[in-house]
């Protein structure tokens, strides 16, 4: 009788251990087999909709920062229809909350013809994206609002321009960061300082109006300028994103030039007008 009991609780016990252990094993079939209908990836899964839902990009067009398909010499260009529904991870996405367009532009990337620095950045078009646009500084009302944050700089040279206006061959004006300094410049020259302690991830705000000869900077919704260039161009156009001011030659260390060390903005607004 004593033995019957001792087999009936060692039997009990074995087929406790064996349950315990299919339900282990299915438990860990579950997280990693992505046909199970249960399962859900731990990696968060870049979103659906395209920049173009958050940003109106009619009358842009893209440079990226990776070699073109049809010269290898060249980065690749974007433009309508395409552009509409584009986007690419990581240099030009939608933001993980759907609420910005990330820009990014690592400092191995391959660059345009009279740079040597790489970009992902919009540049100014017309005609529904199909013209480069250029206007000039004497005629007309032209006004770029942009609302970002830079989130990413280089490690040597921690460097990034986050928009601009370029005009008859020359930047006329740039936001850039060199390590904490944000300021308004033209050329090396720093027209304006915007913030002495910027911190990766601040929003601010910038609107440019050209108008009557002159390019008025206004600064997170200020109510003047803070900074008027007399400057009379002919062939102006504004550009928005990021173009990193660094390479592998300037980042020195061969283990700096790689995608992994870039400059990333994310543009909240951009908007445009002409009148």
């Amino acid at each position: 009788m004593y033995n019957k009991k001792l087999l009936f609780s060692i039997g009990a016990f074995l087929l406790l251990i064996g349950l315990v252990a299919f339900i282990f094993y299915l438990s860990q079939k579950q997280s990693t087999d992505k046909t199970n209908p249960f399962f859900k990836p731990t990696q968060k899964q870049q979103p659906a909709q395209p920049p173009s839902r958050l940003l109106n990009l009619t009358n842009w067009k893209l440079t990226l920062p990776i070699t073109s398909p049809d010269d290898s010499t060249k980065p690749q260009e974007i433009l309508q229809p395409e552009l509409a529904t584009y986007q690419i991870d990581p240099w030009f996405m939608v933001t993980p909350d759907e609420k910005g367009v990330v820009f990014r532009a690592p400092v191995n990337a391959p660059t345009t013809a009279n740079s040597g620095y790489p970009r992902s950045e919009l540049r100014e078009m017309t005609s529904g994206g199909k013209q480069e646009f250029f206007w000039p500084s004497s005629k007309g009302t032209h006004t770029l609002f942009i609302e970002e944050a830079i989130t990413a700089v280089p490690k040597n040279k921690p460097d990034v321009v986050a928009g601009q206006i370029h005009g008859d061959d020359d930047d006329l004006l740039v936001i850039r960061l060199e390590g904490e300094k944000l300021f308004l410049a033209r050329g090396s020259a720093n027209l304006a300082t915007l913030d002495e302690n910027y911190t990766l991830g601040k929003r601010f705000s910038i609107k440019l109006v050209a108008k009557s000869g002159e390019i008025m900077t206004y600064y997170n919704n200020s109510a003047s300028p803070i900074h008027t260039l007399e400057k009379k161009v002919n062939q102006a156009y504004f550009k928005v994103g990021v173009y990193t001011q660094s390479n592998c030659k300037t980042e020195k260390l061969s283990s700096l030039c790689s995608a992994d060390n870039y400059g990333e903005v994310i543009i909240y607004q951009a908007k445009v007008t002409h009148e």
